[in-house]
């Protein structure tokens, strides 16, 4: 039991990356886009974060001294005061870096709709492209940037208990104790995600692009617009899942995130499609990614070959694949070019 409570905390925050970029190719593909460029979104969202944090970082200090003269306050007999205000304007920057992932990785997405909503290429090399285009470009900019093709920021979000919540017996300490801000904002977009698509206009049309395009146009549904709009919120929920991954546990951009994209497609077909079936999916695959990543400062697990741990989190997947893909079932206009001259 102490060694579950040990590293649940850790396989949340393996999750929660996992889970954003899960629900950015359930947007994509209701609506009939396959997006198998999440992998490269996501390179592009945590570059992106990583740059606007670094140069945001040095104004700290100094928007932090300023507020203390305003306020009068002496920064040698008073450091806790001090300390209150610098975390803030820290956390301010964090947050801006986020946003500016998220809006980046959305910008780049509209690549990969312009070919293949627009263009009507096929959806899974222009998926491949974004992957190869992402990687190079970000790798290329951030050694112009650095000199070394890294960028680091020098902290990220401070793990934190809920208040109240965090004293429930056992609960407590699985589900709120040492939680970055960023796990509940991407269970909030979960939540939001599962009633905009089934309680909503928007997600009825969305479905219906996915499953049935012609009837959807016959309907009146700009179904061109329809996907632009998913893709472009693939784009979203895929940088901010890069985004979360730095400010998290990566606290450095290195021009990969080591298959995280792909894991998340995995969880897309493992998921089913739905909201929950991938939160549950992702879960699943986030434990997976703990234990290959903590197991080496686990006395218990530690004896396991190092090879064993890295490849862990992929050969789960493989077999989760191998059970499960004969039963999933994806909408059934999903990777075709709508044309709206065919019925």
């Amino acid at each position: 039991m102490n060694l579950i409570l040990d590293i649940f905390p850790y396989a949340i925050a393996y999750t929660m990356p996992l889970l954003a970029a899960a629900l950015g190719g359930l947007y994509s593909e209701r609506s009939g886009v396959v997006n198998i460029g999440l992998e490269g979104l996501m390179v592009m969202g945590m570059f992106v974060s990583a740059i606007t944090i670094a140069a945001f970082e040095p104004a700290i200090a100094v928007w932090t001294l300023a507020r203390c003269q305003a306020r009068g306050i002496d920064i040698v007999a008073s450091p806790a005061e001090y300390q209150a205000i610098f975390n803030h304007f820290h956390a301010m920057v964090l947050w801006i870096g986020v946003l500016a992932g998220t809006l980046g990785a959305t910008i780049f997405s509209l690549l990969h709709a312009f070919a293949s909503v627009t263009l009507k290429a096929n959806q899974v090399i222009s998926g491949t492209a974004i992957n190869m285009i992402a990687g190079a470009i970000t790798v290329f900019l951030a050694r112009t940037i650095s000199g070394s093709g890294n960028i680091s920021i020098k902290l990220g979000f401070l793990r934190g208990d809920v208040p109240v919540l965090s004293k429930i017996p056992l609960l407590g300490r699985l589900f709120f104790s040492q939680t970055y801000a960023t796990t509940w904002l991407v269970l909030l977009i979960l939540v939001v995600s599962w009633l905009l698509i089934y309680r909503t206009p928007f997600g009825l049309r969305l479905r219906s692009c996915g499953e049935h395009p012609q009837t959807a146009d016959a309907a009146g549904i700009n179904v061109y617009r329809v996907r632009y709009i998913a893709v472009m919120l693939s784009g979203a929920m895929a940088g901010l899942a890069g985004s979360v991954m730095l400010v998290t546990y990566a606290g450095e951009f290195t021009g990969s995130v080591a298959g995280m994209g792909f894991l998340a497609l995995a969880a897309l077909i493992f998921g089913q499609w739905k909201p929950l079936g991938i939160l549950g999916a992702t879960f699943f695959f986030g434990i997976a990614a703990t234990i290959a990543n903590v197991a080496p400062g686990i006395p218990r697990l530690s004896s396991i070959p190092e090879w064993i741990l890295r490849i862990f989190p992929y050969v789960v997947t493989l077999v989760a694949l191998m059970l499960f893909s004969k039963t999933s079932q994806a909408p059934r206009a999903s990777g075709e070019a709508f044309d709206k001259g065919k019925r």
